[in-house]
């Protein structure tokens, strides 16, 4: 549609930043889209959802890694969830591309029929596992980020309301969101100044 990607997001921000720059790439930002919408078609088909899990997975872990990179909210929690989703496809699938593995050769089959057992025993681990999972991605998630950018300018402001550098936290919110520098920068300054109570008039 030739519109940008979360183009709420301020050009300021920096995932505004990276999305900005990436709609601007041309046919680029076009054909992650089209990898994006073939993804989605294929894993909605059972004959190739495999596939689509493929090619799905390198597009969410970089969607993921970049999240945590800009800190931007609106995929903390819902970026490593797909990641693991994907991850926990491609383990359901694993008897259909295991073989492409260089330690996993298929044995010389003897003509014989191996029969396989089946338990019908509940899949306790596997479900203690993905819920293990998933809490540390909720829980674990808004303490690995004290300080985050947020959206808006209002929102990274109102996080440092109750702190002990308010006023650090508002030169962070402006050095982001109105002057647009790197966030490494804008971190930097926020860690090195003082607290309220140490600032003079």
């Amino acid at each position: 549609m030739g519109e940008r990607f979360a183009s709420g997001l301020s050009v300021n921000h920096p995932m505004g930043h990276y999305l900005e720059a990436l709609h601007h790439t041309g046919y680029y930002y076009t054909f992650i889209g089209v990898v994006q919408v073939t993804a989605a078609i294929m894993l909605l088909i059972p004959r190739t959802v495999t596939l689509g899990a493929f090619l799905y997975f390198p597009v969410i872990l970089n969607i993921c890694i970049l999240t945590y990179a800009v800190r931007f909210d609106g995929s903390l929690f819902t970026a490593p969830l797909m990641v693991l989703a994907n991850l926990y496809l491609l383990g359901w699938n694993y008897e259909k591309w295991k073989y492409i593995l260089p330690f996993n050769r298929p044995p010389i089959s003897d003509g014989l029929t191996e029969k396989k057992s089946l338990s019908n025993k509940f899949p306790t681990l596997f479900f203690a596992g993905v819920f293990a999972a998933v809490i540390v991605c909720v829980v674990g998630i808004p303490s690995l980020y004290s300080i985050k950018p947020r959206n808006t300018l209002l929102q990274c402001q109102k996080q440092f309301k109750n702190s002990n550098k308010t006023k650090a936290g508002e030169v962070f919110c402006n050095c982001v969101h109105q002057n647009g520098e790197p966030l490494d920068k804008c971190m930097n300054e926020y860690t090195n100044a003082p607290d309220d109570i140490n600032q003079t008039p």
